[in-house]
């Protein structure tokens, strides 16, 4: 068996980044991270309100349930969308303590990736950091199709003349996802002012729109219509459209890994990385069904939202509850600058995940991938790939809004997996290959009944997520969610047998730590280790090994 200890720092420049000098959660003079057993390269610039200010911003709950009501609305009519999402934030509470629990345990860029691969072994945490990245690149894509699809309607709303076109989204989508590009690569630096900027706008512009749908309208839906009938248009029984529609509720809340691929940008990883994460689902679930009511009580014409152009809902129901185009655009600004935001901070966290896996040679060329420019704080390449994989996806929408739509819901069926596969090896591994029981965020004694719970909730709903979405089943209404699993999961696998041999893996480091991972390198000679080059030279990019082996 193998134990790994903390490694020693590396980069001098990361003393100005943490209070002036090296240290760790505990205090002894050390980082705690780079667990990753990489040397620092990104600053570590988030303190704990800008990482939870992250976290918001990047779930930004009550702008995706305004985003994603047109569909809601299918299953059930209002008081699926609410039902729903509160089943949704619950699922998603018992998922995100098991996250919390692990982040904490070890933090690093990652994440499930690296938390598989000790609980899983390497080949488990290969397909599960693959799985991962795929879910957050799509999900990526439904993100920044928001904004494009704001930007559209909010024109459409003060030219009345205006025909929209696909190639219109396209345009605006293309312009969003390289604004985003652009800000992480040239302002890495401001990207923590920017996300409590955004968390000021979600505590601000949020309950500012409450209000204005509270206090505006002239006439509201009544109670029964929200809370009581039921407007199934699915062809599944109410039972069936209420399980498949908490799909919807999973979008609007289901980002609890999302700020754990910034670890290595955290002076006190450990400590408040499960913070942000609880704080992302409990503030993001209050604040998104509170927005929900007041949502669905300003609805009087439901046939005009279901049929909403585009089938973005929100400039339709705001136009109806404000009586005038020009307050609609007014509250539509407060969501465009929320959900820019939001793309800014999951482009940055899509980038870290795939430096990750790059660092230890788990994708195609690792090598230009792992570079990370020190002096920008960004990986740069992995950042602008991921933007070109983004820009393509977006594409699809020019052929067909239903493939792009099923690729965008995988998001969810993809990310699942991936923390099925880290939670449930943990749990048959007997939760001490990490160091759960000692970190800051221990479940303690209701660690397993969590963890078991977890993984009956995450098997149940993404079978469920792989249903069609109505009946009879058609081309357009057929789910193909589970065609993009088993495909992307047979392209991974494959993939593994590839670089199985020339794959290093992680060299992760968990002080005073047992993890059970075998050093498995069997086909691969053990060599000294470096990260991609830098911009600055390839000597801060090196990694100091000092892994020691023992024999359980």
């Amino acid at each position: 068996m193998t134990s790994f200890e903390t490694a020693a720092p590396v980069s001098e420049r990361r003393a100005a980044d943490v209070e002036g000098k090296r240290h760790d959660d505990d205090g002894r003079g050390h980082h705690a991270v780079n667990a990753s057993g990489h040397a620092d390269q990104l600053p570590r610039q988030y303190s704990l309100l800008a990482i939870c200010a992250t976290a918001l911003t990047i779930d930004n709950a009550w702008v995706v349930v305004g985003g994603s009501a047109g569909v809601a609305i299918a299953n059930g009519g209002p008081p699926g969308v609410l039902y729903e999402l509160l089943t949704a934030c619950s699922y998603y509470l018992v998922v995100g303590l098991c996250l919390a629990e692990l982040a904490s345990a070890l933090p690093t860029a990652g994440g499930v990736y690296h938390w598989a691969t000790v609980t899983a072994g390497r080949r488990g945490g290969f397909i599960a950091g693959h799985l991962g990245w795929w879910g957050w690149m799509f999900g990526l894509a439904s993100i920044v199709m928001l904004p494009a699809n704001m930007c559209v309607q909010m024109y459409a709303l003060l030219h009345p003349e205006f025909v929209q076109q696909p190639w219109h989204m396209y345009l605006a989508y293309v312009l969003v996802t390289w604004f985003c590009v652009a800000l992480n690569v040239w302002g890495n630096r401001v990207l923590p002012a920017l996300h409590t900027a955004g968390l000021l706008l979600i505590c601000l512009g949020g309950p500012a729109t409450i209000i204005v749908l509270a206090v505006v309208p002239r006439r509201h839906a009544s109670s029964a219509s929200v809370w009581k009938e039921w407007e199934n248009t699915t062809g599944w029984t109410n039972a069936g459209a209420f399980i498949a529609g908490t799909l919807n509720g999973a979008f609007t809340i289901g980002t609890p890994d999302s700020v754990t691929h910034m670890a290595e940008e955290l002076p006190h990883p450990r400590r408040d990385m499960p913070r942000a994460i609880m704080a992302q689902l409990i503030i993001g679930s209050i604040s998104a069904f509170a927005f929900a009511i007041a949502l669905m009580y300003a609805i009087t014409d439901l046939d005009a939202v279901l049929n909403a152009p585009g089938g973005f809902p929100l400039a339709i129901i705001y136009l109806e509850a404000t009586g005038s185009p020009r307050a609609a655009v007014g509250l539509m600004t407060i969501v465009l600058l929320s959900i820019l935001i939001c793309s800014t901070g999951i482009t940055t966290s899509l980038g870290r995940n795939l430096w990750a896996l790059a660092r230890d040679g788990a994708v195609p060329f690792s090598s230009v991938l792992a570079q990370c420019d020190e002096r920008r704080g960004c990986p740069i390449w992995a950042t602008i790939v991921n933007g070109l994989l983004v820009t393509a996806v977006g594409a699809i929408t020019l052929g067909s809004k239903v493939a792009f739509n099923d690729l965008a819901g995988s998001f969810i069926i993809l990310t699942s997996v991936s923390q099925l596969i880290c939670i449930a090896s943990n749990v048959f591994t007997g939760r001490v290959r990490l160091p759960v029981s000692t970190s800051p965020f221990s479940l303690g004694k209701l660690g397993l009944p969590i963890n078991l719970l977890a993984m009956v909730l995450i098997t149940l709903f993404v079978t469920v997520f792989c249903l069609p979405y109505s009946l009879p089943v058609t081309p357009t209404t057929m789910n193909y969610n589970s065609v993009i699993l088993v495909g992307l999961t047979l392209v991974t696998v494959a993939w593994w047998f590839v670089v199985r041999d020339t794959y290093r893996g992680p060299n992760l480091r968990l002080s005073g730590q047992k993890t059970g991972i075998r050093s498995s390198r069997t086909s691969v000679k053990e060599k000294p280790r470096h990260d991609g080059p830098t911009h600055e030279g390839s000597g801060k990019g090196q990694t100091v090994q000092k892994r020691t082996d023992e024999q359980n």
